[in-house]
């Protein structure tokens, strides 16, 4: 097993908590120190890749043992000033939904979640595929990014926008709360 500086205990926690606890943890560290993060959430893995990613800090790896994902972080420099993508309220955007307007709608939950359901008409790409595959996308489009909670989708946004995309929308809280048609 890699060596840590810190270990953090996320065991039981669903998104974003994995995310918003590593992240509280990382303040309080030093640049260069590992902080391994105890998690049984599958997601994790493409969760901590990605933030890890846009906020300049390392991903190390990950080790499982038994169904828990022992997930490694080094503390890079400080984060990266980074503008929020616009959002719209889980309200407006079932209005939007509901109302049949032609809308470009990506879905970046993992595998697992999608298949248990998901938004009629939705493109899927998980985040941690997002940096690769977004190209299948227009980046000319209006794209409302759609994740559990707000969080993935906000980093795929963020990702997404390095890339050029423009007119990028993130859907708050997202399927969490979604009460609308699903498949």
């Amino acid at each position: 097993m890699m060596q840590a500086n810190f270990a953090l205990d996320a065991k039981g926690l669903a998104c974003p908590m994995p995310i918003v606890r590593t992240k509280k943890k990382m303040n309080e560290l030093e640049a260069g120190q590992v902080l391994e993060i105890q998690a049984t959430d599958k997601g994790s893995t493409a969760d901590l890749q990605a933030w890890a990613k846009s906020t300049g800090h390392e991903y190390l790896g990950t080790e499982t043992e038994g169904d828990v994902l022992h997930h490694f972080l080094r503390k890079g420099g400080a984060e990266k000033n980074v503008t929020p993508i616009p959002e719209i309220s889980l309200e407006e955007f079932a209005k939007k939904v509901e109302s049949d307007e032609h809308l470009h709608i990506l879905d970046v939950r993992e595998v697992e979640e999608y298949d248990e359901a998901h938004i009629p008409g939705v493109v899927h790409i998980p985040l941690g595929e997002v940096e690769k595959c977004s190209i299948e996308l227009n980046k000319e489009d209006e794209i409302y990014i759609i994740c559990h909670s707000g969080r993935r989708s906000e980093m795929a946004g963020q990702t997404m926008k390095k890339q050029g995309f423009k007119n990028l929308i993130n859907v708050v809280p997202g399927m969490r709360d979604w009460t609308g048609k699903v498949e």
